[in-house]
């Protein structure tokens, strides 16, 4: 390794992206020697790319595909990918086609703060469930495209609904109980779902929190918006499930284990062979304008795209076994669960990260569960750095981490400091992968790689298949430019279409809504992503995340990012500013944006003017005199976050 390296993987070659490399080369009669080249021959070559990921993966399909895309295909309207096939969601998360799965192995962990509450589940049972709860589903009235909603934390039961679901063609959504109703509402009614899953109560923070008052005040609106069966998940047995209060609102409340046993035991466990196009998920938009868009996503595309990344680009297999610290809103948690599709085994967390064991909460479940793939956010990774907690040299416990093979960080830029912390504190042979997509297209353009290095401060590489570039902020729709040249910042852009591009919003003017998102900035041709990036070396693809583009400073014509602040008080402020939000004002009767910094003082501290000058002279002298805030405050109402944790 270089100086400016962290990682390589010790054998490369060993690796699917590898094999996938040489079947290229095979297939084609090419002699492309690492991952630049099969990037580039991958948005070459888009149609040939799919076509190959689509086998190479083992997509199971009881119809093949005619075409993967229609030639000259645009961007937008979204091209109809894979035409003619048929296939199933669930069917190959179920019974993955590539890996060689034993039925009586364990498929699920579910774990809570409470230790003693793990609990396993077998692959025979995982289908068994899902055989049961997709038939009572059916005999409920559920059919294609009928959509299906849970309220619900990170467990089995949640996962069982969403695979049933997609068993029968409806449509799946997750929505966390951390929610506030006004929240649940703002998207449920838009979709309005025919059957909803909650939880009775939640274990957070030390605390059990009872849900049923405000799944009673969401069942009695959607009732008006066609919900017809609620399914109460007894997440905490000695809370009440309140089934005659919800059934006492006009619908039919039954608790998941008896809707479970409802179905005939001898009724077979049947997948609805579906176009790729079929409608799988809505995720939603963070809704800072107006209601969250209600963003639909395709069966194929997710499908497609999820085994892309975690069989080649993070190299899961049926000995593999992924924790992603995540909510049911969040897109990571549908991302995660498509593991299965490589017969990887999931450990699905609800909880605080810092329970019950402060800082080593999570590296103990780590340890004790032998986790190979533990995912998270930048936030939580910097908390450790910020508290200096090293799980692998812990005094108190001796965790074993030896089975780690990866950590991915995702939801902000992951700060260059902390990448060398994580390399201290969990062992080096871990591929530390900051990641980057997002809700738009549940998955990653920005993606781990066992062919290239780790460096500081950059995301390893674009994925394939994802044509991405960066664009002149400066240009316009109609005559829309690159940057001039490689490492100059502007806004992240994919140039040629991609399988798990949405399929529409959802509701009236669907069409219209996301033609406005993502493809008005820089015209039809351009999905204008929202992020503001450069990319070093276009030769190594490492791309380095500056921020949302609407989060894009720019005081005194001079462009930067919100992350290169929040940088500067990871490592020079960590044990002083708990949380920050940086942002730009320029108010009518200004001349100039003003940066404004407000931050949220660890426990224990207080903001002064002794505060502001420090962070004022560190931010000058480790970036620049026009980087320096012109305002900075305290945040006495803490810092506004997205559902999904985003500031």
């Amino acid at each position: 390794m270089t100086a400016s390296e962290l990682w390589r993987h010790s054998d490369p070659e060993g690796t699917q992206m590898w094999k996938f490399l040489q079947h290229v080369n095979s297939k084609y009669g090419l002699s492309l020697a690492g991952y630049p080249d099969l990037y580039k021959w991958s948005v070459d070559n888009v149609a040939d790319f799919w076509g190959d990921v689509w086998h190479f993966a083992s997509i199971k399909a009881s119809k093949p595909f005619n075409q993967v895309l229609p030639p000259d295909a645009p961007m937008f309207p979204r091209p109809d990918f894979f035409a003619g096939a048929r296939l199933n969601f669930a069917e190959n998360l179920l019974f993955p086609a590539n890996a060689n799965v034993d039925e009586n192995a364990v498929a699920v962990i579910t774990a809570t703060e409470d230790d003693s509450a793990l609990a396993e589940t077998t692959w025979a049972e995982l289908r068994d469930q899902v055989r049961r709860c997709s038939n009572a589903l059916r005999a409920a009235g559920v059919k294609e495209n009928s959509v299906v909603a849970g309220f619900v934390a990170n467990h089995v039961q949640a996962l069982v609904a969403l695979l049933s679901a997609a068993t029968l063609g409806a449509i799946w959504t997750g929505i966390s109980p951390d929610n506030g109703v006004s929240a649940v509402l703002d998207r449920l009614v838009q979709i309005r779902p025919q059957v909803l899953f909650s939880d009775n109560a939640t274990l957070y923070n030390g605390k059990e929190w009872s849900g049923k008052a405000k799944t009673v005040e969401i069942v009695e609106a959607l009732k008006q918006h066609g919900l017809e069966t609620v399914v109460i998940i007894k997440g905490l047995p000695h809370f009440e499930t309140g089934l005659d209060e919800f059934r006492a609102k006009g619908v039919n409340a039954e608790e998941y284990e008896a809707f479970l046993s409802s179905s005939p035991k001898d009724e077979p466990l049947v997948f609805s062979q579906l176009p790729p196009s079929h409608p799988l998920y809505v995720l939603y938009s963070s809704g800072t304008t107006g209601l969250p868009k209600a963003i639909v996503h395709t069966a194929a595309g997710t499908l497609l795209q999820h085994k892309k990344e975690l069989f080649l680009h993070c190299s899961l297999s049926p000995a593999s076994r992924m924790l992603y610290f995540t909510t049911t809103s969040w897109m990571m948690h549908h991302w995660s669960v498509s593991a299965l599709s490589c017969g990887s085994s999931l450990v699905l967390y609800s909880g605080s990260p810092f329970k019950p064991h402060g800082f080593l909460s999570l590296p103990i479940l780590l340890s004790s569960l032998q986790v190979t793939h533990f995912g998270t956010s930048a936030a939580y990774l910097t908390a450790l750095e910020a508290n200096n907690i090293t799980p692998i040299s812990s005094p108190e416990h001796h965790l074993d981490l030896s089975r780690l093979e990866a950590i991915y960080s995702t939801a902000s830029p992951l700060p260059p400091s902390t990448f060398s912390f994580v390399y201290k504190a969990f062992p080096s042979h871990v591929n530390l992968a900051s990641i980057t997509g997002g809700t738009d297209i549940i998955s990653l353009f920005g993606a781990p790689c066992p062919l290239l290095p780790v460096k500081a401060g950059e995301i390893q590489c674009a994925g394939l298949g994802m044509a991405i570039a960066v664009m002149d902020s400066s240009s316009s729709s109609t005559s829309p430019q690159l940057v001039s040249h490689p490492g100059e910042e502007g806004d992240l852009v994919c140039l040629k279409p991609f399988p798990c591009q949405p399929l529409t919003f959802f509701g009236p003017d669907g069409q219209e809504k996301y033609r406005s998102a993502y493809f008005e900035r820089f015209g039809v041709g351009v999905w204008h992503h929202g992020d503001f990036v450069k990319i070093p070396d276009p030769s190594t693809g490492g791309l380095v995340m500056l921020g949302r583009s609407d989060g894009v400073l720019k005081p005194a014509g001079v462009r930067f990012g919100s992350a290169e602040i929040y940088n500067v008080l990871t490592r020079h402020f960590a044990g002083e500013v708990e949380e920050a939000v940086c942002v730009g004002r320029r108010r009518e009767r200004d001349r100039d944006e003003t940066v404004c910094l407000f931050v949220v003082m660890s426990e224990g501290r207080e903001f002064g003017e002794g505060v502001r000058k420090r962070i004022a002279e560190g931010v000058r002298r480790e970036l620049s005199a026009r980087h320096v805030p012109g305002v900075i405050e305290e945040a006495g109402g803490g810092v506004p976050k997205t559902g999904n944790g985003k500031k």
